[in-house]
């Protein structure tokens, strides 16, 4: 599984949120219009799995993601953030990168490989700055592309 599988050029959004509350509902949002799934049903799951633990990676990422009742693969959705919000990360920086990924509820292996996947490819502090400093999700795509 590559990044491309899960985050197609559609999927690379910008997004501005005042809080983490809103950037949960914003990205429902997105996310619901991309599946036709119900916004509220994807905003539940990823407030199930917040209440679990903090999904910010650390590096001004975070990485929410969920299982979503009615997905038949993994979706991710890429967002950059107008500005940064406090998150509750593992290093307590705020988030100004955030990948979103669902998953089927039944995804099993393919859960694990979809997250593992993305994170590998953001993990470089190198990437991520150039995604920060990308013109457009066109190029945002390429970078996801490029061989790590």
């Amino acid at each position: 599984m590559i990044p491309s599988d899960i985050i197609r050029p559609r999927s690379i959004v910008r997004l501005a949120a005042a809080n983490k509350a809103a950037l949960f509902r914003a990205l429902a949002k997105k996310a619901a219009e991309q599946l036709a799934l119900p916004e509220a049903v994807i905003l539940d799951a990823l407030n199930r799995r917040e209440a679990l633990g903090s999904t910010g990676v650390g590096g001004g990422l975070a990485m929410p993601h969920a299982p979503v009742e009615g997905l038949a693969e993994p979706f991710g959705l890429l967002a950059r953030l107008e500005k940064p919000v406090a998150y509750e990360a593992i290093d307590g920086a705020p988030v100004d990168l955030v990948c979103l990924v669902l998953t089927p509820v039944n995804g099993g292996k393919g859960r694990i490989d979809a997250l593992a996947c993305i994170a590998k490819r953001l993990r470089p502090a190198e990437i991520r700055e150039r995604i920060r400093n990308a013109a457009g999700g066109e190029d945002i795509y390429a970078l996801l592309l490029e061989e790590s």
